[in-house]
């Protein structure tokens, strides 16, 4: 590196073009060899990876190099870089990366196959002040803290806010008429009525103009109504608590003519049908890397699930026609009230706003709960920034991943539309708070090495109790499947806190 910096001082000194010029093959070697490699996997980080490894490199004069790879079997590449660094294989000389990002279930994998080094500063960084209990669990294995909390999905309520502002709008409108009425009753037959003077044709033509301009410029209400503080403080009341509230909501709506379906969600997809059994399942402990611990099967599940199937009779949701991205565009054109959906939705939102195709606002609140006595909690998924243990240069790894997950985790959901774990990071959209509340209770999907597959097998068990299969027999099923899979098997009733929902 020193050569080639020398080599680039002497060209400066000696050419006629002060300006800017390509690297030689040898400098640019030199440049890539020194630099961190940080493997990622998806796309929409490009922006946000690159800007701060600049900004890295400005602070720390150490450079990193994202390089955007195949997340297919990544572990499996990050382990054959690594092993066989420096080699040529298939046509290429391997680089194995310093860093790189991954979903936390592969944590477990990673760090038994040394991909994953414990976290130094892990005691001053990822403690509560920084980061939710929840983010923390994610990247613990064996009681070691092996990656940096970098950002989450998961799932919460989206509904149509104008929809629901127009409604408690209307409310307050009639409570008012109302006690106007019940006034009146008391008094008699209440204060004498003014006689009604004459109106000329021309102001009865410009009064109906007026409100046919004011109808334009605001069809729906909402800025009216969601802007008043009045009606979201009553509408924060009216959010459905239990899946029965919903049931009744949908009794009682008297629906918009855009509205096709009160609620509907991706029934197809386990990742929005968790929260129906979430609160009474434990795999894995804690944090999900105890393979002594299985409870799928037991009366509260099999009550879910139960429920679960009652929804089908309600909601009537073909699981082979709907698919999420679907469920989303229907929303957007004012087709629901109510949906499940992902951490994606809010700049998927945003954009249609911008684009004209969204024309209400969107509030976001917690998944309400299976009914009275069965609480919901959803999952989620933490991505994380891994230093790869076969690394010689670890420390300095160490630094650029709470770079990027930390220190800049303010920009994260600007340039890439991620929503970093990282606590005390504002926005600009107060619903995505709400969205922060749903991760927070939200349950770590299990990492153990021993239920690989439980993700799976729990879909196709959702499918068949939503095909109408037998619920406690499907669980039971369920149990015995990923119980065969584990050696050691520890039984016993889940205690987990019971969270409220709504706004």
């Amino acid at each position: 590196m020193a050569a080639a910096l020398l080599l680039m001082l002497y060209v400066s000194i000696t050419t006629d073009d002060p300006g800017y010029r390509f690297l030689s093959e040898e400098e640019e070697a030199a440049v890539h060899d020194n630099a961190l490699l940080l493997w990622y996997t998806d796309e929409s980080l490009t922006e946000f990876l690159e800007t701060e490894a600049l900004s890295f490199q400005g602070e720390y004069g150490i450079k990193v190099r994202p390089e955007l790879v195949s997340g297919v079997e990544l572990l499996e590449k990050i382990n054959r870089a690594s092993v066989y660094e420096g080699e040529e294989m298939d046509g290429e000389v391997l680089d194995a990366p310093d860093l790189y990002i991954t979903s936390h279930d592969n944590l477990m994998k990673a760090y038994y196959a040394g991909l994953a080094e414990p976290v130094p500063d892990a005691g001053l960084v990822i403690i509560p002040k920084n980061y939710p209990q929840t983010a923390i669990q994610a990247v613990t294995c064996n009681d070691t803290i092996v990656a940096y909390p970098f950002f989450y999905e998961t799932n919460y309520l989206l509904y149509n806010k104008t929809f629901m502002a127009n409604i408690a709008k209307q409310r307050i409108e009639d409570e008012t008429i109302n006690l106007a009425y019940a006034d009146q009753d008391e008094n008699g037959e209440g204060e004498e009525v003014a006689p009604v003077n004459e109106v000329s044709e021309e102001e009865v033509q410009e009064a109906v103009d007026a409100m046919a301009a004011e109808d334009a410029a605001d069809p729906m209400g909402e800025e009216s109504a969601t802007n008043d503080p009045e009606v979201l403080n009553r509408l924060s009341t009216m959010i459905p608590q239990t899946m029965t509230d919903i049931m009744t909501f949908a009794y009682n709506y008297e629906a918009p003519d855009t509205v096709e379906a009160v609620f509907k969600w991706d029934v197809s997809d386990v990742f929005y049908n968790y929260f129906f059994v979430g609160n009474y399942m434990d795999v894995g402990g804690v944090n999900g890397d105890d393979n002594t611990i299985l409870n799928v099967y037991n009366q509260q599940t099999v009550d879910c699930m139960k429920a679960y199937q009652e929804m089908n009779q309600f909601f009537s949701i073909d699981s082979k026609e709907v698919t999420y991205d679907s469920i989303l565009e229907d929303f957007i054109d004012g087709k629901l009230v109510f949906t499940v959906a992902t951490t994606d939705a809010i700049a998927r939102m945003e954009q249609a706003k911008i684009d004209g195709e969204f024309e209400y606002d969107y509030g976001v609140a917690t998944l309400p709960d299976v009914s009275s006595l069965l609480k919901s909690r959803g999952m989620s998924v933490t991505d994380s920034i891994v230093i790869n243990g076969y690394s010689a240069r670890k420390e300095e790894a160490s630094r650029a991943a709470r770079y990027f997950a930390y220190t800049r985790a303010e920009n994260l959901y600007k340039k890439s539309g991620k929503l970093p774990c990282r606590r005390d990071v504002t926005f600009e959209n107060d619903e995505i708070g709400n969205v922060s509340a749903e991760y927070e209770r939200s349950v770590p999907l299990p990492k153990m090495v021993e239920a690989t597959d439980y993700w799976v097998q729990l879909e196709i068990a959702f499918t068949r109790v939503w095909n109408g299969e037998d619920p406690d027999a499907v669980m039971k099923a369920l149990s015995d499947s990923i119980g065969s899979q584990i050696d050691e098997i520890d039984y016993h009733v889940p205690v987990q806190e019971a969270v409220t929902v709504g706004l």
